[in-house]
């Protein structure tokens, strides 16, 4: 995944999606390729044109700190976007591999969300894959149920287009998550087998994942249309796991009083605290 290619492509990409206005340059003429020419972003950072071909190309592997930043402000990158740029520029040596271990939630973790009788709770691992979740996360999503692949299902399964009313947003956001936290899965067999899968079976993800987009969102507002209780407006926070490297708690909430206070309590009675049921198909289940 971090490698030079993949800092000369994210490069590319970012370059592409500027125009001339944007950084305060003139528009030119007709142009053949869209958005800034790579002498451009070379004049605005201060470097040749030729080093700045070869970081494109993958020709260089060892650009400064000085080099990275001044790319990073020509190209109008953000904090999370400059994190990954130097993630890209800067990859980790790849740590001797053990064998995988199966991910799980520590009971005291599981015991905390399963008496949240009001608050929606999961905690996904470093796939995505639900680790756990409480009885009213299952009511509200049966892909939220545990051993269900919450990114798989959010591109393949098509009740979940029905069911996130903000779909499209939704998956912008989710895509643009997955890209900065990709780090510690550079060259995992089994990240690199979901990012293939999804980009085969989704026109959807396979664009958005092209596009390199970056934001480590940890909370938001999301817009649900359950089958019983009708449309939630639902706000999201995520929250990494102390001595749980990957694992991320999510719960969900609705502003007291708001029709979507009420519905979600509606939920609550409605949900059943045994064996939840798991979806029909299969595509999401696996890990």
């Amino acid at each position: 995944m971090a490698t030079s290619s993949t800092l000369g492509d994210y490069l590319r990409v970012r370059r592409e999606r500027l125009r001339p206005e944007d950084v305060g340059l003139p528009p030119g003429g007709r142009r053949r390729v869209p958005g800034l020419r790579r002498e451009e972003v070379a004049f605005l950072a201060g470097i040749s044109v030729e080093y700045y071909l070869r970081l494109e190309q993958g020709r260089d592997q060892n650009p400064s700190d000085q080099v990275l930043e001044s790319i990073a402000r020509a190209l109008r990158l953000d904090g999370d976007a400059v994190a990954y740029l130097r993630e890209l520029a800067r990859p980790a040596r790849p740590a001797a591999r053990r064998p995988s271990r199966p991910e799980r939630v520590s009971a005291s973790v599981q015991s905390l969300i399963a008496n949240w009788t009001t608050t929606p709770a999961l905690v996904h691992g470093r796939y995505m894959t639900t680790l756990a979740a409480n009885p009213l996360a299952v009511a509200l999503s049966p892909f939220f149920a545990p051993g269900v692949n919450t990114l798989r299902a959010a591109f393949l399964e098509p009740e979940m287009r029905v069911f996130y009313r903000d779909w499209d947003e939704m998956t912008a956001k989710a895509v643009a998550y997955l890209r900065s936290v990709t780090g510690p899965l550079a060259g995992d067999p089994r990240f690199l087998e979901l990012i293939g899968e999804l980009s085969l079976g989704s026109d959807r993800f396979r664009t958005l994942w092209a596009r390199h987009d970056v934001r480590q969102k940890t909370s938001g507002l999301t817009r649900l249309l359950h089958p019983q209780v009708g449309p939630l407006d639902l706000r999201y926070e995520k929250l990494a796991l102390p001595g749980a490297p990957g694992q991320m708690l999510v719960t969900y909430h609705a502003e007291p009083g708001s029709a979507s206070y009420e519905r979600l309590h509606l939920l609550g009675h409605l949900a059943v605290p045994s064996a939840p049921a798991r979806p029909s198909s299969p595509a999401a289940t696996r890990p």
